[in-house]
């Protein structure tokens, strides 16, 4: 009688490994498919709330201001060749350097990607911009990226398994860009790169 327990037992004991190994693997393939919404959630909540030393943890700094760099210049050179404007290349460093930093990267998060225009810094989060105005005094060197009347509708995927790509729009009208996050290690991401879609 104790022959016929036996291989039962085995049996339930086996089942239960596992039903367990298999708990354990969906749990983490869940938490790894989860992982860069999860990123993105802490990444604009700390963007919001000002806390750079969380933004610095999620964002690759050097890879941002390389596509920030790369696509603000192809925005001017596009407006180079429909203004015919002197030096527009001139602000582009101090235009890539303001966004490549936690404010920037909330303005980015916020639905807020820079224009292009010379002095142009991001607004600061919960700020409203002044738009652009003939009225506005001549001496003001820095104009603010207009504030999207509602908040921009995001949608959000994976490019690939090691890229993750959040692409804004604010409304039907207005072009959409992407901020991309890339894979840091198993469950981790980090915001390197910006496509501003002009």
């Amino acid at each position: 009688m104790n022959d016929q327990k036996t291989p039962r037992r085995r049996n339930r004991l086996a089942t239960a490994v596992v039903a367990f190994v298999a708990v354990v693997v969906f749990a983490v393939a869940a938490l790894a498919y989860a992982s860069p919404y999860l990123v993105l959630d802490r990444l604009k909540r700390a963007a919001d709330a000002r806390n750079a030393d969380i933004v610095n943890r999620y964002v690759d700094y050097p890879a941002l201001r390389t596509s920030l760099k790369q696509q603000v210049t192809e925005m001017l050179a596009r407006r180079i060749d429909a203004q015919k404007r002197e030096h527009p290349f001139a602000a582009l460093g101090a235009l890539v350097d303001a966004y490549a930093t936690p404010d920037g990267v909330a303005a980015l998060l916020n639905g807020l990607p820079p224009r292009g225009e010379p002095g142009e810094t991001p607004p600061l989060p919960g700020e409203q911009p002044a738009e652009d105005s003939g009225a506005a005094a001549p001496d003001q060197s820095q104009s603010k990226a207009p504030a999207p009347a509602q908040p921009p509708r995001a949608t959000a995927g994976y490019d690939g398994i090691d890229q993750f790509v959040v692409t804004y729009r604010s409304d039907a009208q207005s072009r959409p860009y992407s901020v991309i996050l890339r894979r840091d290690g198993w469950f981790s991401w980090k915001l390197f790169a910006v496509n501003l879609n002009q």
